[in-house]
């Protein structure tokens, strides 16, 4: 399956998702042409610029599958001029990583954030852990 986003061309802001099928080439000028709309093609499982296996959760050994850096939500911004699906920013403070598309805290995760779950705080500008 090849999954399109539909993009609002004043805005650039992605409204709507459609599947199509993987075998028709050139879907996405068709779904243009046929709607007037403005569509692009967006991997489901490409996350931060890199395609991984559907069943391993791996990087794919194929790395020409990852389409523009991220899969297409609603509310994503379409960015024509790095090709890229960008989703929206979580908070004021947070930066676009220009090598991913996403965007990452301005402080890192603590190392135990594997085994303690933690949420951003704006105010403070800091990781706290979520039971607290």
């Amino acid at each position: 399956m090849s999954h399109f986003a539909k993009i609002d061309p004043d805005t650039n802001l992605v409204t709507f998702i459609t599947v199509g099928r993987q075998e028709d080439d050139g879907l996405e000028a068709e779904l243009c042409e046929r709607t007037g709309d403005v569509y692009r093609q967006t991997s489901y499982n490409t996350r931060g610029g890199v395609h991984y296996d559907p069943e391993t959760g791996e990087p794919s050994d194929d790395q020409t599958k990852a389409l523009r850096f991220n899969y297409a939500g609603i509310g994503f911004t379409y960015d024509e001029t790095r090709d890229a699906f960008i989703p929206p920013k979580p908070f004021p403070s947070w930066v676009l990583d220009e090598t991913t598309c996403l965007y990452e805290a301005p402080v890192a995760l603590p190392d135990d954030a594997d085994t303690v779950e933690y949420e951003w705080d704006e105010e403070a500008g800091e990781w706290v852990a979520a039971n607290e």
